[in-house]
């Protein structure tokens, strides 16, 4: 075998599908052998893959044991080697280490015990390939030529480009060292990208475009030789996620091989820089693997220092983020509070002056505390039901604010008359804060800011870079998914001029896969990039299109799990679906109570759903281990395909065909997964409201 490709998955599948096919086109002319690990995705990811590429080599786990862990499984098969446990921090500086010139620790044994147990190779190369990438037909041949004509070459990383056409820097990395952390860390790198010392984390005194020997190869396309992997071992399974790279480049190069970052070709790589770099996980899993590795290769008291400097890098950045986070998290919120109050305040003020005749009518507990409550419910179950989602949509602010309009006024109801202040008031209030709330976001769009300009996909204008047989099979999708567009413009020559110089006036590109080559798509999207225009790929045989802005913003990806169980608003809808059913069913229990055919269960399962232990749907599967129960009591195992994790049920999918016998729950569970609708769970609720 030439070549073994590895890629690692976790709940990518279409980003999969499309990488497999690329990589496949690019391995015709060579003996390629392709493995996927999947770290228990829920997405379909491994069906897919047992269904469409049944030659690939396929590794399903049960979790997710991260990236390193999972590399080394499928590296073990490859190499022929025993399943062993060890990994490279696993005897660690006690265990033979070796001081450099420079005092860094260079561990020699850490090598032999990774290699004493490898067989036999079965490839010449190896690569590591993330499945949100494309590489062109070229790249695989090209790769190896390099190492043919430069014997020191141990590891090789290529150009790599972005969905927006924008070069990313990770291609080319220089080491972590105290000096080069801290320019990145403190932003100075941003200031001079380009000078060798404070630029050198991603080593920006170098050319983009030339060869060049490099520190450290991105863990998104990592090539290397079988020598020279005899020589490393395989990946520290220290790191979860990030440092992986950074380690196992440094040990090709203490192996005494060089690395290379070759430009000549190139790969897309859509997440590129826009993974949730603000989030507290990614600060601190990405800065504590920068601390592993100072502990691991440094001297003592450098290694000290470095980390000293990396806590205070993960406080200072978590300080900064928690304000940003803050800031943007409450800005609208405080601005829609503010503004409702004081509407309710405003409606009091008049309602007292011209109904009740007395401008201090009302106390001021009612005014500074009841009020605001009012306000917070009404503002909370606009959050449930996804109107603080970006991009905003109206109806589900009225959805969510007339939920909790109607929440209020239940709990009117149940109040003591002398609680019972004005129930026009309520109703009053809470039309205002709904008009409010709307005429914010128009206001929030009429100015711009990102996620609230109300500019819908359905009129956007569309370039197709393909064959009219392709550009129907795209219109086809359109009509299928319910997208209305102002029209197609096609190029179905993918080397028409008008692709490479200014654009017809369109908000779209849409390549089809089929019929342009991974490399002319690279070549428009880099002479387009900054302009403004979104691009997308219709892969070949997919009904799918995939988009550079798909991490960012998932409903601009128009596929077909919109409707997932898992999506942020459906969760939350469900939720809210849960809390207000059961309020509603244990005030109205003096009537529903008596006929139930479960009484002991009844207050029980509304309490257990109230307070999130249960959803009243769930899956007809068993929770745990993929059991169900035949009509007789007994277990039985079930193989399933993994589903997004939701709360157990107090019913399951298959109640809402009680009279059938022995439905599929496979296809049952599957469908409510994948194409959530509230609707359902009200049908089920309410076909068995006596079975509580």
């Amino acid at each position: 075998m030439l070549l073994s490709v590895v890629i690692v998955n976790y709940n990518v599948k279409h980003f999969l599908e499309q990488c497999l096919q690329s990589v496949f086109d690019a391995g015709e002319s060579i003996d390629l052998d392709v493995w996927v690990v999947d770290n228990n995705s829920t997405d379909g990811s491994v069906q897919m893959v047992r269904d469409r590429f049944p030659q690939v080599h396929l590794i399903a786990n049960s979790d997710n044991p991260g990236f390193a862990k999972a590399n080394n499984q499928a590296l073990r098969e490859i190499l022929g080697a025993e399943s062993g446990k060890r990994t490279a921090e696993s005897e660690g500086a006690e265990n033979g280490e070796r001081r450099t010139e420079n005092g860094e620790r260079a561990a020699a044994s850490k090598f032999s015990h990774l290699t004493s147990h490898i067989s036999e190779f079965t490839s010449h190369y190896v690569l590591l390939l993330n499945p949100d990438t494309l590489v062109q037909r070229d790249t695989f041949t090209s790769c190896i030529e390099f190492f043919e004509s430069h014997p020191d070459c141990g590891g090789l990383s290529v150009k790599m480009i972005n969905g927006e056409g924008q070069f990313l820097k990770e291609s080319k990395r220089g080491f972590p060292s105290p000096a080069t952390s801290f320019f990145k860390i403190s932003g100075l790198i941003k200031l001079f990208p380009h000078n060798r010392k404070v630029g050198a984390y991603y080593m920006g005194h170098l050319d983009d475009d030339a060869v060049n020997e490099v520190d450290v190869l991105p863990g998104a396309f990592l090539m290397l030789s079988r020598e020279a992997l005899e020589k490393t071992g395989l990946l520290d399974e220290s790191y979860f996620m990030y440092g992986e790279d950074i380690d196992f480049s440094w040990r090709i190069r203490l192996a005494g091989y060089k690395n290379y970052y070759l430009p000549t070709t190139r790969i897309l790589h859509y997440k590129g820089e826009s993974t949730r770099k603000s989030s507290m996980n990614y600060v601190y899993t990405f800065y504590n693997a920068m601390a592993i590795f100072a502990r691991k290769y440094f001297s003592k008291g450098g290694a000290k220092t470095y980390s000293i400097l990396i806590q205070l890098a993960i406080w200072l950045r978590a300080s900064i983020d928690f304000i940003k986070r803050i800031v943007r998290f409450l800005a609208v919120p405080a601005l829609d509070f503010a503004v409702s109050l004081a509407g309710f305040l405003a409606i009091k003020q008049i309602w007292a002056t011209y109904w009740a005749e007395n401008v201090n009518y009302y106390p001021g507990f009612y005014t500074w505390t009841i009020l605001p409550l009012y306000v917070l419910v009404l503002l909370l179950t606009s959050f449930l039901a996804g109107g603080y989602d970006k991009p905003v949509r109206l109806g589900r602010i009225i959805q969510g604010m007339g939920i909790g309009a109607l929440l209020l006024l239940v709990f009117y109801s149940l109040l003591d008359e002398t609680l019972r202040f004005s129930r026009a008031i309520v109703l009053l209030g809470s039309l205002w804060s709904i008009v409010a709330v709307i005429g914010i976001r128009g206001l929030l769009g009429a100015i711009g800011v990102e996620g609230y300009r109300q500019r819908p996909i359905r009129k956007r204008r569309y370039l197709v870079v393909g064959s009219q047989e392709e550009t129907d099979r795209l219109e086809t999708l359109f009509d299928q998914l319910g997208i209305e567009h102002d029209g197609f413009l096609a190029a179905h020559d993918p080397d028409d001029s008008v692709l490479y110089g200014d654009l017809p006036k369109v908000d779209e590109v849409i390549f089809c896969s089929r019929d342009i080559t991974t490399s002319k798509i690279l070549d428009i999207l880099e002479r387009q990039s900054g302009k403004g225009v979104d691009f997308r790929i219709l892969p070949d045989g997919m009904d799918v299109l995939i988009g550079s802005n798909y991490i960012g913003s998932p409903e601009d990806l128009y596929t077909p799990d919109f409707g997932s169980v898992a999506n942020a608003t459906n969760r939350r809808s469900k939720r809210l679906l849960d809390i207000v059913a059961a309020l509603l069913l244990i005030v109205l229990s003096p009537i529903l109570f008596w006929p139930q055919q479960r009484k002991h269960r009844y207050f029980a399962d509304c309490f257990s759903v109230l307070f999130g232990k249960k959803s009243w749907v769930g899956y007809s599967r068993g929770t745990e281990n993929g059991e169900r129960r035949t009509e007789n009591g007994e277990r039985k195992a079930e193989s399933f395909e993994p589903l997004p994790n939701i709360r157990r049920g107090v019913f399951r999918t298959r109640d809402r065909m009680p009279r059938v016998k022995n439905p599929d729950i496979k296809r049952l569970d599957s469908d409510y997964a994948n194409n959530y609708h509230i609707s359902t769970d009200i049908t089920i609720l309410m076909i068995n409201i006596f079975k509580i």
